[in-house]
């Protein structure tokens, strides 16, 4: 089972790093039809390269990013610990079958062990829900986007106005860093550290899918255009899209605290899902 597990998670690896979601690419033609000038040349190119790494099976960026694993595995699921150690051993095979880009490098000695492994990567967060199967959500987390990822600690009387405010003046500073149009995930409430792993679960929803509850549909809605009307535009050249979609997602806070987890991620926003029944059966979701 665990040979099984390795080899459709290397298979997900490989969608996620040559084909680019449909909801991505609608996002991005619908963007190329309003733009026009430097704008809509930037996007026809982008375009052009998702079709082609989607055409030749190659990475549509050359960072091929860091791979970061969303597995919700159910509290009757009996392939635990095969699903465990299949995680590392896929990255390192993909690693070298599709190909991934080796990005993971000591902090100290500089020593890239040419993998996508090391210690405490690839990373992994765990949630543990009622059912008996899996699920494994991929997010390649490019470096680019990731530099332009910022955790801000706002105090309460600020609330939601102080949110708008602190994530698009911070999306104004990154400019064309992040190569925009982004998709940004914000995560509101929790502590810190949880308040950014909420901002890049808010990603792994596809794009421009609302958050379920009104009152954040309407705050992912405020920011998408008070974003857009920066003009910062396509890989900041200028023009009327700078992100493709802002999610958002939220944890309740301590009252003395408000911090917003700020996650941009690049044009690029690569995904893909494996699913495991407790029967074994599995299947793999990413690009079209």
């Amino acid at each position: 089972m665990r040979e099984r597990i390795v080899s459709e998670l290397v298979e997900a690896l490989r969608r996620a790093a040559t084909v680019l979601p449909a909801d991505v690419v609608g996002a991005l033609e619908r963007a190329r039809d309003r733009e026009e000038g430097p704008a809509r040349v930037q996007l026809e190119a982008i375009l052009e390269n998702v079709a082609l790494a989607r055409e030749k099976g190659v990475p549509i960026c050359q960072d091929t990013g860091t791979q970061t694993f969303f597995v919700r595995v159910g509290t009757r699921f009996p392939f635990l610990e095969e699903l465990r150690a299949a995680i590392p051993e896929a990255v390192r095979r993909a690693t070298e079958d599709v190909p991934l880009r080796p990005n993971t490098v000591h902090p100290f000695t500089k020593v890239n062990p040419g993998d996508n492994t090391g210690r405490f990567v690839p990373h992994v967060t765990w949630e543990i829900v009622p059912g008996g199967s899996a699920e494994v959500h991929l997010l390649p987390k490019g470096g680019g986007s990731e530099n332009c990822c910022k955790l801000v600690m706002l105090t309460p009387a600020a609330g939601i106005p102080g949110v708008v405010e602190a994530v698009v003046e911070h999306i104004a500073d990154c400019r064309g860093l992040p190569c925009p149009p982004t998709v940004v995930g914000v995560g509101l409430g929790g502590g810190a550290d949880l308040s950014l792993k909420l901002g890049k679960v808010a990603l792994l929803r596809p794009v421009g899918e609302r958050h379920p509850e009104p009152e954040v549909a309407a705050l992912e809605t405020e920011l998408e255009e008070a974003i857009n009307a920066l003009g910062i535009g396509p890989m900041g050249l200028g023009g009327r899209t700078t992100v493709l979609a802002v999610h958002v997602e939220y944890a309740h806070r301590h009252p003395a605290s408000f911090p917003v987890g700020i996650v941009v991620q690049c044009w690029a926003d690569r995904r893909a899902h494996v699913r495991i029944s407790s029967e074994g059966e599995i299947t793999v979701a990413g690009g079209a």
